[in-house]
């Protein structure tokens, strides 16, 4: 396909539109298919978005009918989901693109009918071209017409943001944001179920950000699982994913060291405070969670145990900078730990998530392939003999199960 685009007018372009489908279906090189343009009777339906797919093992198409207030999923196997798009084109949607490895086929019909086809060369299906200035505008992961945000308060009956809810819109966008870019490089195969387990899940904004982005924007098949502990969180956030129809999304009441997965794919666990971020780590660990994203809070354990080093007694000796510098520590270890287990771990500053200035973000995802973790082990060995740290509770959980 070249990398320039062009454009046929052949009556038979809709036969070469759905050949193509077939074949990148048939090959499993489809990325995407998006129908827009619609003109059918439900004047709800806006467009319709398929991602290729395995359920039980079998290659299928799942189709995303997104619609003003909700979404409908729908998987198809692949002469079946071939038919349906053959007889939904032009009668119901006037475009349809196709996105491959080789670019984009879009097909579009006039107002009288007829087709035309649009070859464009190899581009990244959901990146826009750039603009200048001004006029770039930051890219968000969701839209504000997504009915959970309605529901859960975050934009009016209209699908307005609500003033007072912008922070928390531009914070789930930065979480869907990092998630988006550890998914691209996790070793987690794009057929496979993805489990998610949202430790501390509050109100469920992140939860059901990740949701609905996992099923209706990625495509993917989805087991989201909030674990919250206060009950009636539990019940309001259980009683939304009923209502707004999100399968594959459920609250639990519990917290990280009562609610144990056999395994995830993706583990996270914002403002545990304390050790309860090293028991949110250990169980991610312990799952082989391919993506493990933690916000640490109340660093309280390291501290006492702190011995401050000579040449930096004169700077320690002030309270604020002895916190500072064990929860710096705290967390420093906790990356090595990560490392030491197999992971590539990255430490940086988040938007705050509930109006406080605990904004660190620890990202760790999976290795495709495990290291020699002896030296690394024993430069934390030194680190805490420095500081005179004796235990660390992440180490301590990691070896009482062999992990270390």
């Amino acid at each position: 396909m070249p990398a320039s685009h062009s454009a046929s007018a052949a009556p038979d372009a809709l036969a070469q539109f759905l050949d193509l489908l077939n074949a990148a279906l048939q090959g499993g090189t489809l990325s995407k298919l998006v129908l827009a343009r619609h003109v059918g009777a439900d004047q709800t339906l806006q467009r319709i978005i398929a991602k290729p797919l395995q359920v039980k093992g079998q290659p299928c198409l799942s189709l995303v009918y997104r619609h003003q207030t909700r979404d409908i999923t729908r998987n198809l196997a692949l002469d079946d989901a071939l038919t349906l798009v053959a007889e939904l084109l032009p009668g119901s949607f006037r475009n349809a693109h196709l996105f491959d490895a080789d670019g984009e086929v879009q097909l579009t019909f006039s107002k009288k009918g007829k087709p035309m086809l649009q070859r464009h060369g190899a581009q990244a299906p959901r990146e826009a071209a750039p603009a200048s200035g001004h006029d770039r505008e930051k890219k968000r992961y969701l839209e504000l017409s997504r009915p959970f945000l309605r529901d859960l308060g975050v934009t009016d009956a209209q699908g307005a943001l609500i003033p007072s809810m912008s922070r928390k819109w531009k914070q789930i966008n930065k979480f869907i944001e990092v998630f988006d870019h550890a998914l691209a490089s996790a070793p987690v195969p794009t057929q496979q179920v993805l489990r998610v387990a949202d430790f501390g899940s509050g109100k469920g904004y992140l939860t059901f950000a990740m949701h609905d982005y996992l099923r209706n924007t990625l495509g993917r098949e989805a087991q989201v699982t909030g674990v919250e502990l206060r009950q009636d969180m539990v019940d309001l956030c259980n009683a939304a994913a009923v209502r707004l129809q999100h399968a594959g999304l459920e609250f639990q009441c519990g917290d990280v060291r009562s609610v144990v997965p056999d395994a995830i794919e993706v583990m996270i666990a914002l403002h545990a405070c304390d050790i309860a971020t090293d028991y949110a780590i250990h169980t991610g660990i312990r799952s082989n969670a391919a993506i493990i994203m933690c916000s640490p809070c109340c660093h309280k354990q390291i501290r006492p145990q702190l011995h401050s080093p000579g040449l930096l007694q004169p700077m320690l000796q002030y309270g604020l900078h002895l916190g500072q510098q064990a929860e710096m520590l705290t967390d420093s270890l906790r990356a090595l730990y990560l490392e030491a287990c197999g992971y590539e771990t990255k430490v940086f500053e988040f938007i705050s998530l509930e109006h406080t200035n605990k904004n660190k973000m620890i990202l760790a995802v999976k290795r495709r392939q495990p290291g020699d973790n002896r030296a690394l082990l024993e430069k934390i060995a030194q680190l805490k003999a420095f500081y005179g740290v004796q235990e660390h509770c992440l180490e301590t959980l990691l070896r009482c199960d062999g992990l270390l």
